[in-house]
């Protein structure tokens, strides 16, 4: 089959197409034809040598794919040959064929295209994971993501409105802030005209907000925890920029604050299991219903991944960036 490997950690250019084995499949997953995989920024870490897959899986890229189920493990139960499967996977994603646990893939719903499907699971799986099973989010309560015009912060924009939670975004122009507004943010601040955290205090009448989402990391430590309520919750999912912060730990206690930090991908499968069944029985009728999409900025021909991997570098996107396979 063909895949899209490294040939070297290094820049854009190491992404090479190329004839790889066919996956062994194991008792309790599926083997799935790949019509469409996502893209995300964890990609492009591991592309430059820095976020190697969980021990056991593939070194392909790629942590989310849709296409059929072409073939099934005996201990699978609910799945059979055909069926049309999005799954969450810790690796081998950029190939014409990847495996998955049977716990940690979901039917497509038929208002779902391949490529729209393949934006799902990573990215609206994080969201549910850090936003409602740890920060415990709740109808009425305000939340803060960063990044609003990401794959993350898309998804948490369509998955917080749809709990009935008031939505603040940060983002880096104002044309993507119009349009996380346009998907449903109730507040969408240009990161890029200043310190966010006034912004956010101005927005909430003072009182800052319930649960933020940050994969930014260090240098937005101190403005975070200004921007945070009365026992607000801090939910770190990435690093983007730094993994060192100041942080005033007397606002901590002060205010009753909590810090979690949080991946997806090195979980254990029943780990993933819970999180995929939490996040169906809470949201599988939105889903079902079509209200749930991501918004596609592009989908890439698979051969063409390093253009792929240009743009999420550059934040161009608004939205998901989706690799194809023919």
């Amino acid at each position: 089959m063909k895949a899209v490997v490294v040939e070297k950690p290094g820049d854009e250019s190491a992404l090479k197409l190329a004839e790889v084995s066919e996956p062994a499949i194991k008792p309790d997953e599926i083997l799935i034809r790949v019509r469409a995989a996502g893209v995300n920024r964890a990609d492009i870490l591991q592309r430059q040598g820095f976020y190697p897959p969980p021990p056991g899986a593939s070194e392909i890229i790629g942590m989310e794919v849709a296409g059929e189920a072409v073939a099934l493990g005996e201990s699978v139960k609910g799945w059979k040959v055909g069926d049309h499967a999005m799954a969450l996977i810790p690796g081998g994603g950029y190939a014409e064929k990847a495996v998955a646990h049977y716990r940690s893939a979901m039917k497509i719903p038929a208002t779902l295209s391949f490529e729209e499907a393949a934006g799902i699971p990573e990215v609206f799986l994080t969201v549910f994971l850090n936003f409602f099973m740890l920060a415990g989010i709740k109808p009425g309560e305000t939340a803060l993501i960063h990044g609003g015009g990401s794959g993350i912060g898309t998804a948490s924009i369509q998955l917080l409105k749809e709990a009935a939670v008031r939505v603040i975004v940060t983002a880096g122009s104002d044309e993507k802030c119009d349009q996380c507004r346009k998907l449903g943010a109730d507040v969408a601040i240009n990161y890029k005209s200043g310190p966010f955290a006034p912004a956010v205090r101005a927005a909430t009448d003072g009182r800052g907000v319930d649960a933020i989402l940050d994969s930014i990391g260090g240098a937005y430590l101190a403005g975070n925890i200004e921007s945070l309520a009365q026992g607000g919750r801090l939910v770190l999912i990435g690093l983007m920029n730094g993994t060192r912060g100041e942080l005033d730990l007397a606002a901590v206690l002060r205010r009753h604050l909590k810090i979690f930090g949080s991946t997806l991908r090195n979980r254990s499968a029943a780990e993933k299991a819970q999180i995929v069944a939490a996040f169906l029985e809470q949201f599988g009728a939105a889903l079902e219903a079509g209200k749930l999409r991501p918004p596609i900025y592009k989908v890439v021909p698979a051969a063409d991944a390093p253009t792929a991997h240009r743009m999420m570098q550059a934040s161009e996107h608004f939205g998901k960036i989706v690799l194809k396979f023919d």
